[in-house]
């Protein structure tokens, strides 16, 4: 299967006044340690989704811009669907994507491993998902043949209302708790650095 991912990084913190997705753990930003997890599980297909604010984004990581693509979603405060939609017209070419979270705080290669694996292993299986402590987490995989319904998201939908709507054809994998951690405020980040240490 060709295997892409969908970067979303077009969102902005509030809190520190700068990307999130540019926070540091062991001596990398959170995008660089994503886009390398990504690449060490073997998906070459990848596209970053930026917003308005992109120039200091690409600046960090351009010595990883070989064969990433970039692109930008001119209306970012729409929501994450925009971003997802940005991404997929970008690789409308692969059998599926994974749909990943910029600023997630860890992104372990074997766990994307094994979703490809699930994924490819069962033909009617269109969604993986990881989960912890029955929580859904990220990132997610879809199969090409949602890749419609995504682009038909309006502002006010989720990806997770596409995951719901095909929930008999959804497995979840057991990950760690980084796959349900969110960056929002500083707390966030300080309990994201304790897990990493104790991870």
């Amino acid at each position: 299967m060709n295997i892409g991912a969908v970067v979303l990084a077009a969102e902005k913190s509030d809190w520190i006044g700068q990307n999130k997705q540019l926070l540091r753990l062991n001596g990398k930003t959170l995008l660089e340690s994503i886009l390398d997890a990504l690449s060490e599980a073997g998906i070459n297909e990848q596209v970053i989704v930026l917003g308005n604010e992109m120039a200091e984004v690409i600046e960090a990581i351009r010595p990883k811009l070989g064969k990433i693509k970039i692109a930008l979603n001119v209306a970012p405060e729409r929501g994450m669907a925009s971003s997802v939609q940005t991404g997929i017209i970008v690789l409308s070419n692969v059998d599926a994507i994974f749909i990943v979270l910029g600023y997630q705080p860890i992104l372990d290669s074997s766990l994307l491993r094994k979703m490809i694996k699930i994924l490819g292993g069962n033909s009617e299986t269109l969604i993986v998902s990881p989960i912890h402590n029955e929580k859904e987490g990220h990132p997610l995989l879809f199969r090409k043949s949602l890749f419609g319904e995504l682009m038909s998201l309006r502002d006010n939908q989720s990806i997770r209302d596409v995951v719901h709507a095909h929930a008999d054809k959804v497995i979840n994998v057991e990950a760690p708790q980084w796959s349900i951690m969110d960056i929002d405020t500083p707390e966030d980040y300080k309990r994201m650095q304790a897990e990493y240490k104790s991870g």
